[in-house]
Order: C-alpha cells, then sequence, then structure tokens
C-alpha cells in the first residue's frame, strides 16, 4: 500500500514536472516576443528621430543667411544624431527624447544602468513573468510531491538534483524581479530552466525510490540545499556574463562606427553594470559554495571517517571554488574587469555543469547523486 502510494505521488511529480516545462516554454516564447517587439518599437523610434532631425536642420538651414550657418547646422545634426544613439560606448540607452514626444516614444525603455523599473508598459514582458510565476507554482508542486513520494527532501540523485535546482533557479529570478527590472534575463533563465528539466526526463530520470545509506543523514538537508542554491545564483550570473561579453562587443563596434546589428541588446543594461551586478551575485553565491565545500567535509568524516580523501567530486567541488575564488580575487584587487572578468565567471560556471554531469556519470566516487 505505502508503495502504492509513494509510486502514485512519483507520477504526479513526473506529471507537474512535465506542465512545468511546457509552462516554461510558453514563457520562453513570450520573453523572445517581448525582446523582438520592443527591439522593433525602438527602431521605429530611432527612424523618426532621424526624420525630425533631418526636417529641423533643413528648415533651420533655410532661414540661416547664404553662406552663415553651415557649420552650426552641422553640428545641430550631430546633436541630434547623438540624442538617437547616445554617446560612445553607451549606445544601448533607448531614445527618450524625439521631438517633445519622447514619453511616448520610449514605450519600450525598461533596465537602464541601474535596472530599476521603469513607467512604461509591455503585454509580452509581463505576460511572459505572469506564465513563469504559474510554471514556478507547477514546477513547485512537482517537487513538493516528489518528496513525499520518496518520503525525503528531493534531491538525493541527478533527476531530483536537476529539477530542484531548475526550479531554484526559477525562483531566484522571480525574487530578484521585485527589485530589479530583470526581465532581459528571461529569455536565458527560463531556457535554462528547460534544458535542465529535459535532461533530467530523457538523460537521467530517476524513480522513486530510497538513498543509499551514506545519504541518509540530515547533512544532506544542509550541504544539498546550499549547493542547490549557490548552483542556482552561478546560472544567473552566467546569464549576465554571456550577455556581457555580448554586450561590451556591441558597445565596441559602435564606438567604432559600426552598424547595430543587435537591436534587442539595447534592452539590456551597459556592459558594465551587468558586471557589476554579476559580481555581487557571484559573492554571494561564492560564500554559499564555501559552506558547501565545509558542510561536506564534514559530512564525509561523519559517513566515511575522514574529512578528505581525494574523491572526485570533492576534488571538482574544491576546482569550482578555486574559480570563482580567482574570479572574486583578480576582479577586486587585481583589476581584472570588463571580458576578462565575464570570461571567469562563464568558466566557474562550466565547472559547476563538469560536477554535475560529466563526475556524476563516468567518475567512479563515493558520492552517489546521479542515481545512475
Amino acid at each position: 500500500m505505502l508503495f502504492s502510494i509513494n509510486e502514485t505521488m512519483g507520477q504526479y511529480s513526473e506529471l507537474f514536472m512535465l506542465l512545468a516545462a511546457g509552462t516554461y516554454t510558453v514563457a520562453f516564447i513570450a520573453f523572445a516576443w517581448d525582446l523582438a517587439k520592443s527591439s522593433k518599437m525602438l527602431r521605429a523610434v530611432d527612424l523618426k528621430a532621424a526624420e525630425l532631425a533631418a526636417q529641423a536642420t533643413t528648415t533651420e538651414a533655410a532661414r540661416m543667411p547664404v553662406g552663415v550657418g553651415a557649420g552650426t547646422a552641422g553640428g545641430d545634426v550631430d546633436r541630434s544624431d547623438a540624442d538617437v544613439s547616445g554617446p560612445a560606448g553607451r549606445a544601448e540607452r533607448p531614445t527618450s527624447a524625439v521631438s517633445g514626444r519622447g514619453t511616448a516614444a520610449g514605450a519600450g525603455q525598461t533596465a537602464d544602468g541601474s535596472m530599476r523599473y521603469g513607467g512604461e508598459r509591455r503585454a509580452p514582458a509581463r505576460v511572459a513573468v505572469a506564465l513563469t510565476v504559474l510554471g514556478a507554482a507547477i514546477h513547485a508542486a512537482g517537487v513538493i510531491t516528489r518528496a513525499l513520494g520518496a518520503g525525503r527532501v528531493p534531491w538525493g540523485n541527478m533527476y531530483e538534483f536537476l529539477t530542484t535546482g531548475a526550479f531554484v533557479a526559477v525562483a531566484v529570478f522571480l525574487l530578484v524581479l521585485i527589485r530589479r527590472d530583470l526581465r532581459f534575463l528571461g529569455t536565458f533563465v527560463i531556457g535554462l530552466a528547460i534544458i535542465m528539466l529535459v535532461a533530467a526526463s530523457i538523460a537521467f530520470w530517476t524513480p522513486v525510490g530510497h538513498l543509499v545509506p551514506a545519504l541518509q543523514s540530515y547533512w544532506l538537508i544542509i550541504h544539498v540545499s546550499i549547493a542547490v542554491m549557490s548552483s542556482a545564483l552561478f546560472t544567473l550570473t552566467f546569464a549576465m556574463s554571456a550577455l556581457q561579453l555580448v554586450q561590451s562587443h556591441r558597445q565596441k563596434t559602435i564606438a567604432a562606427g559600426g552598424a547595430d546589428k543587435l537591436g534587442f541588446m539595447r534592452l539590456v543594461p551597459y556592459a558594465l553594470s551587468l558586471e557589476n551586478l554579476s559580481y555581487r551575485i557571484n559573492a554571494i553565491a561564492f560564500v554559499g559554495w564555501t559552506f558547501t565545500l565545509m558542510f561536506g567535509a564534514i559530512w564525509a568524516e561523519k559517513a566515511w571517517g575522514r574529512f578528505w580523501g581525494w574523491d572526485t567530486k570533492e576534488v571538482w567541488t574544491f576546482v569550482i571554488w578555486v574559480v570563482y575564488a580567482g574570479y572574486l580575487h583578480a576582479r577586486a584587487t587585481r583589476g581584472w574587469t570588463g571580458t576578462r572578468a565575464a570570461w571567469l565567471s562563464i568558466v566557474g560556471y562550466l565547472c559547476v555543469v563538469f560536477n554535475f554531469t560529466i563526475v556524476n556519470q563516468f567518475f567512479n566516487g563515493l558520492h552517489s547523486y546521479s542515481g545512475l
């Protein structure tokens, strides 16, 4: 009877996970639609601003005495262009001054350097956030029913770690949205959550079952919960670092006089703003990962009688700690800013992915998270 109830809960959990993945997919499309629609709106604003600037220049030139104001007219064109494109290296800020009608024309504006919410109304973005909240609620039901079916916390194997980790990543994203306008990250964060759910269901599916004796400890709750939270924060910073690289390249291209081929990136804050927020979040996640490493050592002593045994999982957990420690140190004291800092952050996240996929599957050790 008990086995039947556990199996039923496991089936409900899988159904909830499937529904959550479907809802996230629609939210992903809505976030992508928001980027495309807002980018198109901003291009229309730019064209209108260029037309108005050209008309103003022509009118002023016609009113000037012949041979007097040629240089001045050219200067007006330059000022109009500056209003449309922004200063060098800051061209991504949407136009907000179009012949006195900037408030209406700039309806597509989003997060600026401070990533605060503006007064704009973007229906696709609001729909995307609402769908993400709905998907997170369904996802939470899937995690809870998995826990009820297993009779324990739902992160005892790779399937459970991925499904729970995806939920925490989305939940952290939604919590940050309360204070910061990070809707431009929605496509990337929800996309990663979908990949994690699909990978869990296809490559790492594990039926509901009991844990091996070494994992039957309260340290599982302490150690793995902090690891999941830290990994979720690293997921956010990975997305921001990737966008930082793209935005930095775009800013340099525009500053050099090149064409802006990535119009949707105007909805993303400056590369420096992304870097600063990523650095702060990485600092918090690094503290969490430090506790993950410490509590893992304590748990190892309780389970196996030693704090450190050079197990593959232990080694890669330490490697991740070293990479992010190097990132924080290099940026804070050695002046490693810009693209170098972004690449270090990305390398750190790739180490996290390697640790929870390749290490779990292909390296023998005392840890058993893959369930394979």
